[in-house]
């Protein structure tokens, strides 16, 4: 592994993410998933997502459409929590789930809507509770 691009990934993967999910990600690996916490933060955030050619919130917004598509709730909330973050609202948020709707069908988009509308809760909660 590259050092300088894993320092890079996770600096990068806890300003996206909130640096307690991404230390509690970490913390909780055990031997089996600790080469998989490492991939993640090497590969996906210190080489692709640091790359220069699109800005976080663009990055964000593909995320978003490709883990819809690809059925995966527990990534899904966390994308758009992170999404919130890097500067997409919650209409550019309903926006890529219509599109996903279209070209990955209604049900990938209406679960991928209730995931949305219970990370949006999440989120609210969060700031009341500040």
């Amino acid at each position: 592994m590259g050092q300088d691009r894993y320092d890079k990934g996770l600096a990068l993967r806890k300003q996206v993410l909130g640096a307690e999910y991404v230390e509690k990600s970490l913390a909780s690996a055990d031997d089996f998933s600790r080469p998989m916490q490492e991939l993640s933060t090497e590969y996906c955030w210190g080489y692709v997502w640091g790359r220069p050619g699109l800005a976080l919130r663009d990055r964000s917004l593909i995320n978003i459409a490709m883990i819809s598509a690809l059925n995966r709730p527990h990534e899904l909330k966390l994308h758009v929590k992170a999404a919130l973050g890097n500067g997409l609202s919650r209409e550019e948020i309903r926006e890529v789930l219509m599109q996903v709707a279209v070209y990955c069908g209604v049900p990938a988009g209406i679960d991928s809507v209730r995931i949305a509308r219970e990370a949006f809760a999440e989120v609210d909660a969060a700031k009341q509770g500040a």
